[in-house]
Order: structure tokens, then C-alpha cells, then sequence
């Protein structure tokens, strides 16, 4: 089920506001966010009409989804930005996931994802994944590094029809969520896909207050980044904990 608001605050909050009557897998998009939300607090900007600005709910429980238990959250930035980015491919854009779920083309970024979850006594009770997807928007007064999926092909797309197929490769992956096996399939997909794994790059560690050398080896079971530095030390991040110098 998708509900198009004209133009609304933040797709996020409009679900919580409405999550109690919401079934698992409904999905909200916005033409216009005016207080669109992203990482960290930021603000997410996006040209009306022009780009993907969407939420997606998911219930735990009897009445939805099998039971998610809250140290297995993580698994969700997984399963949003693999989808992110097998859409991306599908228009033949090349595309990487910037930790923890960021997604890249070239070092510039095409789309950012907020998680918010509700918890219950024995795990998650909700989330809502909030999306942004530039799609049509070619000029970024307020964002340097960002482009879109028309500055990427020199086409334009149908914004709608867009969110139904990024849903068909997101709901093809929900189902990963919910058995160990699949899990690490999903993790082994998200590993391979991440921005810089392998390569020398600078970064901030904000807990150091110092700016390095490294090179990502990926991600942990628990969610932390792992960077090689130049000293051969291995450093290990929860989110907010390192900036990339891009």
C-alpha cells in the first residue's frame, strides 16, 4: 500500500504518527518533504517533484513480520541500501555503499537512509526506513557532493514508477532478514558493495580528534567499521565515530 502526500513535513514522522493504525509494509512518499530528516540530525533537501522521498513501515510480531531482535537493527541498514543500489544498477548506474548506508556514485552521493525504530520487551516492535533517492533533480545549490540518477544516465524518469521498482528489489531481500543463512548472504552483499573497501583513503576519528590514513576491511558482525591504518593498527567504529575525508 502507497500513500502520495503532496507535501508533508517528513515521511518519517508522519509514520510514527500514524504507526498504530498502519499495516506492516505500508509505504508513505512525499512529493515535497519541508522537514525532511537524514543522519546525524541533518536536514535532507530535495527539489519538489523531483526526487524518491519515501518510508516504508515494518511490524514485528503476530499480526506482521517474524520476530527481530533489536541487536539484529543493523541487518536492516543492510537490507535498505543493497535494495538502494540493485535499482541504481538496474538503470546501469555504477554505485557503492558508503558506511553505514549511504550509496555513492563516483564520491558523490545519490541517496541517504534513515532507520527509526520502535522497541518492545523481546525486540523490535517497528521500524520505518526512511529513503531519499535523487532521481530528476540536476542542480544541488545546498548539497556539493550529491547527483542523481538523471545526472548519471542524461535521462529523465518517472518518479512513481520508480518507487515500484526500487519495492519489487526491496521486497525481494526482506526475506533475507529472517533466517540465519540468508542473513549472511545479505551481510556478504553488503560487504562486497562498500565505498573505499580496499583502498587507501582519509578519514576523521572523532574519538582522536585526528585525521589518518586507512584502508576499510569491512564491517563487523556487530556493525563496526573496521580501517586498517597506515601503522598496521586495526580501528574499529560504531556510527558518528568516523568521518570520511572525501
Amino acid at each position: 500500500m502507497v500513500t502520495w502526500f503532496d507535501t508533508i513535513d517528513s515521511t518519517n514522522s508522519e509514520a510514527f504518527r500514524r504507526l498504530e493504525t498502519l499495516p506492516s509494509g505500508a509505504v508513505l512518499a512525499a512529493r515535497e518533504q519541508t522537514a525532511g530528516r537524514g543522519q546525524r540530525g541533518n536536514s535532507w533537501f530535495s527539489e519538489p517533484g523531483k526526487n524518491l522521498c519515501f518510508s516504508i513501515v515494518l511490524k514485528y510480531g503476530p499480526d506482521g513480520l517474524p520476530a527481530l531482535s533489536a541487536s539484529h537493527a543493523v541487518w536492516l541498514n543492510y537490507l535498505c541500501s543493497l535494495a538502494v543500489a540493485r535499482f541504481l544498477r538496474s538503470f546501469g548506474v555504477l554505485c557503492r555503499i558508503k558506511w553505514p548506508n549511504d550509496v555513492y556514485v563516483g564520491k558523490r552521493k545519490i541517496c541517504g537512509i534513515l532507520i527509526e525504530n520502535q522497541l518492545a520487551s523481546e525486540g523490535l516492535a517497528a521500524s520505518v526506513l526512511g529513503i531519499g533517492i535523487n532521481i530528476n533533480q540536476r542542480e544541488f545549490a545546498q548539497l556539493a557532493n550529491a547527483t542523481s540518477l538523471a545526472l548519471a544516465t542524461d535521462k529523465e524518469y518517472d518518479v512513481e514508477l520508480c518507487l515500484k521498482q526500487f519495492l519489487g528489489f526491496f521486497e525481494e531481500l526482506l526475506p533475507q532478514l529472517f533466517e540465519k543463512a540468508s542473513r549472511q548472504l545479505l551481510f556478504d552483499d553488503y560487504s562486497r558493495e562498500l565505498f573505499r573497501k580496499g583502498e587507501k583513503a582519509a578519514y576523521y576519528d572523532v574519538l582522536r580528534e585526528e585525521e589518518f590514513e586507512g584502508v576499510i576491511q569491512g564491517v563487523e558482525a556487530d556493525g563496526r567499521l573496521c580501517i586498517l591504518d597506515a601503522a598496521g593498527e586495526r580501528r574499529y567504529y560504531h556510527f558518528k565515530e568516523v568521518s570520511y575525508i572525501l
